[in-house]
C-alpha cells in the first residue's frame, strides 16, 4: 500500500491545476478512484486519507468489496463497468451511482429493483446544488467513438433513452458518461469529450444533465478543460492492477 497517499495527493493536485487553467472551481469536480482489481485494503488506505468515491467495473468484485468494507459508513461505490440486466438485482442495493446505463430495458430493470432498496443517508450522491433525494443516481453511457466492442448507447438513441429514464420512479438521471477510444496520446481524447458536451447541450444542457463522467489517468486534464464533473482515475492512485479474480 506504499505510495497511495502521495499518488492521491498528486492526482488531486492535477485536478486542481487543470480546473484553475479552465477557470473552474476544483470543488465542482469529483474524483472517483477506480479500484477494480485492487485489494480492499488499498481502498481502506485511500478512505482513511479522505477519499470516498470508488469505481468498480465488475459486479462480482463490487459485491465482494461492499461486504469487505461494510464498516466504512461514508463509502460510495460507483459501478463504472458494463451492467447486464441479470446482474441488476445484485448491484442496486450496493451501488451509490451507476454510470453505465445504455438501454431503456436496463434502466427499467434498475428502477424496478431500486423501488425495493434501502440506502443509508451517508451513501446518497450529493454535489453542491444537487441531491439525489433518495433515488438511485444514473448516468447514461454514450459510445461516442462508435466502437463495436464497447457498450454504451449510440448518440442517435440518446434522446429516447433520456426521456424514458425521466419517466421512471426511484431513479434519477444525473448526466452522461463516456470512455473514448484507447490512445497513447491524451489530446486525442479531446474530440470525444467535446462530442459528449455537445450531446448534453442538445438534450437539455447542464440543468437536466449536471454531471459529465469522463477523463481518466492519461487525459483527465483534457476532460476537465472540456467540462468534466467526474473523473475516473485508477492507475495514477493505486499503481498497476493485480490479476483479475473474476468478473460480473
Amino acid at each position: 500500500m506504499n505510495g497511495i497517499g502521495e499518488r492521491l495527493i498528486e492526482v488531486k493536485n492535477r485536478i486542481t491545476a487543470a480546473a484553475v487553467r479552465a477557470d473552474r472551481d476544483p470543488k465542482t469536480i469529483r474524483l472517483v478512484a477506480v479500484s477494480k482489481r485492487q485489494p480492499a485494503e488499498a481502498i481502506r488506505v485511500a478512505y482513511q486519507l479522505g477519499q470516498r468515491d470508488f469505481g468498480e467495473n465488475y459486479v462480482q468484485e463490487l459485491e465482494r468489496k461492499a461486504e469487505q468494507l461494510a464498516d466504512l459508513p461514508a463509502l460510495r461505490l460507483h459501478l463504472i463497468g458494463h451492467l447486464q440486466r441479470n446482474k441488476v438485482k445484485t448491484v442496486v442495493p450496493l451501488a451509490s451511482v451507476i454510470h453505465t446505463v445504455d438501454s431503456i430495458e436496463l434502466a427499467t430493470e434498475i428502477a424496478k429493483r431500486a423501488a425495493q432498496r434501502e440506502v443509508p443517508e451517508p451513501k446518497q450522491f450529493q454535489t453542491e446544488g444537487f441531491s439525489a433525494s433518495g433515488s438511485l443516481p444514473l448516468l447514461v453511457e454514450v459510445n461516442v467513438g462508435g466502437e463495436q466492442q464497447k457498450s454504451g448507447c449510440e448518440p442517435g438513441a440518446l434522446p429516447a433513452l433520456l426521456d424514458a429514464i425521466d419517466a421512471l420512479e426511484h431513479v434519477q438521471l444525473i448526466g452522461l458518461m463516456t470512455v473514448p477510444p484507447f490512445t497513447d496520446e491524451a489530446e486525442q481524447s479531446q474530440p470525444y469529450f467535446a462530442q459528449l458536451v455537445a450531446l448534453r447541450a442538445a438534450n437539455g444542457g447542464a440543468r437536466r444533465l449536471p454531471e459529465l463522467s469522463m477523463g481518466m489517468t492519461l487525459d483527465l486534464e483534457y476532460a476537465i478543460q472540456a467540462g468534466a464533473t467526474i473523473v475516473r482515475v485508477g492507475t495514477a492512485i493505486f499503481g498497476e492492477r493485480t490479476a483479475r479474480e473474476g468478473s460480473g
